[in-house]
């Protein structure tokens, strides 16, 4: 219990307890001035109501600040979630433009790749198609210098056996 409820019930228990025990002097008939007249009645009784309602209408006051707060506390509260969700949105939208601008810069270097790629299987077979040719032509040589050469019967092409 907060130091303050704890104060106000001592209070009202000290209220209580001197009513109770002090009731016959409360409840005497005594004359009341109002200003303009007098009347006859138990001012203790009198006064006890009046801070009995003093009490009400504070605890009626401290009622409605609280329902007032609570009431602005859950107004914020879904203003803050909406801000949330808004920027949880942004986000998300964010990371889907990541993924996408990821996206695109991966089909640009699969494309550049496969470019280097047909590059240099173009130019692998250019060399390999040159290689069989500058083969074909030293054996060709060869084969000719071994026919051509003198004393010696010329032996049957490499390819007539």
């Amino acid at each position: 219990m907060k130091a303050r409820t704890a104060l106000l019930v001592l209070i009202v228990a000290l209220l209580g307890y001197l009513a109770f025990f002090n009731f016959s002097t409360l409840a005497q008939d005594v004359p009341m001035s109002l200003g303009f007249t007098e009347v006859h009645g138990p001012l203790g009784l009198v006064m006890l109501a009046l801070y009995a309602l003093m009490a009400a209408i504070f605890l009626a006051y401290v009622i409605a600040m609280q329902a007032t707060w609570l009431l602005e506390v859950r107004a914020h509260n879904k203003a803050l979630q909406a801000q949330r969700e808004l920027a949880e949105k942004a986000e998300i939208s964010r990371f889907t433009e990541l993924r996408g601008a990821l996206d695109d810069k991966q089909t640009q270097w699969e494309k550049r790749v496969m470019e280097r790629l047909d590059a240099l299987e173009n130019h692998l077979k250019a060399r390999a198609e040159e290689s069989d040719n500058v083969h074909a032509a030293y054996l060709g040589q060869l084969e000719e210098q071994l026919r051509n050469q003198p004393g010696k019967e010329s032996p049957p092409a490499l390819g007539q056996q």
